[in-house]
């Protein structure tokens, strides 16, 4: 097979690579660029866990050829945010408690940022439907709508819950798929 050059720009920073016409886009971000954030799941656009975003869009890695995406540019969960300055969905996905072993994080995160921009005040129920694509096994996914709504709140301006600034000190957490306040504690 002869290998193909494709140019690809990660994160703002242009890569140059050789890859055969068969390679996955997962497989070239994460073998020949270093980019090891999105991950390797299924392998056959099931479980969301590879998702990063091509030229804006949403785009299960696992499935993109890597040749497909010559000339584009990609954002992976390591270009939303760093330690120092996280982006609100990385910010409320720790706060929320939104992970547990963080396999499928990366790919929640990058799928609720394009639904965020399309949709800046989505109800509980959207939010669950544009994660419908994603899998966790962890979680049980009240927390991961929770912070998917605590990030909206938050990119709109005012983080809000039922309309009321939080101002005390108190974290959310559910009661049979809806939000209720938990008081803070020892």
């Amino acid at each position: 097979m002869t290998d193909h050059d494709i140019t690809l720009t990660v994160n703002g920073t242009d890569h140059e690579c050789s890859v055969e016409p068969r390679t996955l886009l997962i497989h070239a971000l994460r073998d020949e660029m270093g980019y090891t954030g999105p991950n390797v799941g299924c392998e056959s656009s099931m479980c969301g866990a590879c998702t990063v975003h091509v030229d804006g869009e949403a785009v299960k890695a696992c499935t993109e050829l890597a040749v497909r995406a010559d000339g584009s540019e990609v954002t992976t969960i390591e270009g939303m945010g760093d330690e120092d300055d996280m982006h609100p969905l990385q910010e409320s996905f720790q706060e929320e408690h939104g992970l547990q072993c963080g396999y499928c994080t990366p790919g929640m995160v990058m799928t609720a940022a394009e639904f965020l921009d399309e949709e800046p005040d989505p109800s509980r129920e959207e939010i669950r439907e544009a994660l419908e694509g994603n899998l966790c096994r962890c979680t049980g996914y009240q927390n991961i709508v929770n912070a998917v709504e605590t990030a909206a709140a938050d990119m709109r301006g005012a983080a809000t819950d039922g309309g009321e600034a939080r101002t005390d000190g108190s974290e959310a957490a559910t009661d049979g798929g809806e939000r209720v306040e938990q008081e803070g504690g020892d």
